[in-house]
């Protein structure tokens, strides 16, 4: 079992910068783990995930560039820096993971793949 807890949101102007964290418990190996956000009235969409059986990353395009994800392999804890925050960006972040195996990678942006979820922080993003 995994599990999850995310901390790190807040409220922030346009242009600023949050870093979030997901602190995860038991065996987190060769899995995709990473975010996820959900705004009111939205469907819930994957943000950016690392392979932990490579380190390869993943980032949907609305925030290539501007979100960095990253591990710490001996604290088995993910981060997501955010820069140039938008308004748009304003939602419930979750982290994720799924069971030991994660393929095809193709496909690491379909929520219904993540077995594992966290409880989430809000970031809202003001203009």
């Amino acid at each position: 079992q995994v599990q999850l807890v995310e901390s790190g949101g807040g409220s922030v102007q346009a242009g600023g910068s949050l870093r979030l964290s997901c602190a995860a418990s038991g065996y987190t190996y060769n899995r995709c783990m990473g975010w996820f956000r959900q705004a009111p009235g939205k469907e819930r969409e994957g943000v950016a995930i690392i392979y932990t059986g490579g380190g390869s990353t993943y980032y949907a395009d609305s925030v290539k560039g501007r979100f960095t994800i990253s591990q710490d392999n001996a604290k088995n804890t993910l981060y997501l820096q955010m820069s140039s925050l938008e308004p748009e960006d304003t939602a419930m972040y979750y982290c994720a993971a799924t069971r030991p195996g994660c393929r095809p990678l193709g496909t690491w942006y379909q929520a219904s793949r993540y077995n594992y979820w966290g409880q989430g922080t809000q970031v809202t993003v003001s203009s």
